[in-house]
């Protein structure tokens, strides 16, 4: 568990306040267990105090691993010039499939997000989604997604929707009607999304198909119940049409 996730679910766990004593709640880190009992603030400052070591700890394993995967696709790349190929061939191996996606209920917020600002969206959002959900007693029909709206940053951020999909058209609802899409599913870490926008984008372009709506992500593997970014399965969706 990251230091992020252990922060996130400290804090809904538990209620910062000099009489609050809450027993038996247990959180993991790696192979440790945290056992955390609040009497005063005094432990409410301890467990700060370790959710920043462990954050820390954690950027510094990202930046490690950032660097690992870095260094790994120097190396393919050289091996592949080595062979004589282009170093963009790794798009002939994404699939695009055209596919119709049927019309869906969507819980959702939208708004403009900066591009150092997702982290914090992802979270605030999605936990104001799901709290509606169980408020509304709606029913989840598919797993959490985002829709872009604009294809460029501008100085407000990018206009994003985080959305969940449930099988009840309920107030805060609205209809999503994506139809004909380019479908292609990445098995991997989100770094190969930008890959899969270039090679749906070709794609288009060469077999006739314009845009029609915003492309949408949807995230069939929640990122906290695997143990390496390789088990990772993203979908991405752009609704097109026949160019006339």
């Amino acid at each position: 568990m990251t230091a992020k996730k252990f922060r996130e679910l400290l804090w809904k766990s538990f209620h910062i306040d000099t009489d609050v004593e809450e027993k038996d709640k247990q959180l993991s880190h790696s192979k440790k267990t945290y056992i955390v009992e609040i009497k005063n603030n005094k432990d409410a400052l301890l467990i700060l105090n370790e959710t920043k070591i462990m954050n820390s700890q954690n950027e510094i394993e990202e930046q490690i691993n950032d660097r690992n995967r870095i260094l790994a696709q120097l190396e393919n790349d050289i091996s592949v010039i080595r062979e004589g190929r282009s170093v963009m061939s790794y798009l002939d191996e994404i699939d695009i499939q055209l596919a119709d996606v049927p019309k869906m209920y969507l819980m959702s917020v939208r708004k403009m997000v900066g591009p150092d600002d997702y982290p914090l969206e992802y979270s605030r959002c999605y936990e104001h989604i799901f709290k509606r959900i169980a408020t509304d007693k709606l029913t989840l029909s598919g797993p959490p997604m985002v829709l872009f709206h604009s294809s460029e940053y501008t100085p407000e951020g990018l206009d994003t929707e985080f959305a969940v999909p449930v099988k009840e058209y309920a107030t805060g609802t609205r209809d999503f009607c994506p139809g004909l899409c380019l479908k292609t599913v990445l098995h991997g870490p989100y770094s190969g999304l930008p890959s899969v926008y270039a090679k749906q984008t070709e794609w288009a372009e060469k077999n006739g198909y314009i845009y029609t709506g915003a492309l949408f992500e949807v995230y069939v593997t929640d990122p906290s119940q695997v143990t390496d970014e390789s088990e990772y399965i993203t979908e991405v969706y752009y609704p097109v049409k026949k160019n006339a």
